[in-house]
């Protein structure tokens, strides 16, 4: 084969400088995730407070029925949740390192599951007693909407669907906004408090469709997760995983029950 003339070979395109590459990589990524969820959230939260009806007396549905059919409903939950997961696999496929730990970039190992697993655990506890306690302070001066953990008819699937969606958001959540966004500003050379700081308010503001509460809960568990998590030289995800998981999974699956002994501090599921 011959070569082609001179005249047309064409140079290769300049390269991308890796700053402005990592830029548009973030920006690629959580508008394919929790970025989006965020900017969702602040159009639900105006939508709201323009609303005749105060945002106390508004409510908010973590996880809603899709479809009056249960098999359907079923479906179009598992199609959603394996959606979420799919920006989760593409910041595992960025970060992946030829040596192992192969995601240890994202602070993703398999090390000390037993050492992970219950400080997760551990933290759960006040991380949540806080989160409650901001939630209640937060419907009591009306800036809280009241929430719906779920409106699923009984099933023998609903369970197994409520801890799968707090899985989902725990594994999403922290390997996004903590294991992912925390590489990359580090790539970006932000110091320590702005990477914390920037991602506990992309944290909080993703929740704001839950009313002002929400968002103070959520970022100061954002600072408290991004403390911990970068108060060490060994950086870990999973035990952040783990907390998240438990606070969602008594959430969703122990919310009716709470709703039916406290109905003034939830609302009722619509």
């Amino acid at each position: 084969m011959r070569d082609a003339p001179a005249d047309r070979v064409t140079a290769a395109p300049p390269a991308v400088p890796a700053r402005r590459r990592i830029v548009a990589e973030i920006v690629i990524v959580l508008g394919l995730s929790l970025g989006m969820s965020a900017l969702y959230s602040i159009v639900t939260l105006i939508n709201r407070a323009t609303y005749e009806t105060p945002l106390a007396d508004q409510t908010a549905t973590i996880v809603a029925s899709r479809d009056s059919r249960p098999i359907f409903d079923l479906l179009y939950q598992l199609l959603g949740i394996a959606s979420d997961l799919f920006p989760v696999a593409l910041v595992c496929f960025l970060l992946w390192s030829a040596t192992k730990p192969h995601l240890g970039r994202l602070g993703i190992d398999a090390k000390h599951p037993v050492r992970d697993t219950l400080f997760g655990l551990g933290l759960a506890l006040p991380i949540g007693i806080a989160g409650l306690g901001i939630f209640l302070a937060g419907r009591a001066l009306g800036i809280g909407v009241g929430i719906s953990a779920s409106n699923l008819t009984e099933q023998w699937w609903t369970i197994p669907v409520l801890l799968l969606t707090a899985a989902r958001a725990a594994i999403q959540e922290e390997v996004i906004m903590i294991g992912y966004l925390f590489a990359r500003l580090g790539d970006l050379r932000f110091g320590r408090w702005a990477i914390i700081l920037t991602s506990a308010a992309i944290r909080g503001t993703y929740h704001l469709y839950q009313g002002y509460g929400a968002f103070v809960a959520n970022f100061a568990m954002g600072v408290v997760f991004g403390w911990l998590y970068t108060r060490g030289a060994e950086r870990r995800v999973i035990p952040f995983v783990v907390t998240h998981f438990a606070i969602d999974a008594v959430v969703l699956v122990g919310a009716p029950a709470a709703a039916n002994a406290w109905p003034e501090l939830f609302a009722p599921p619509t």
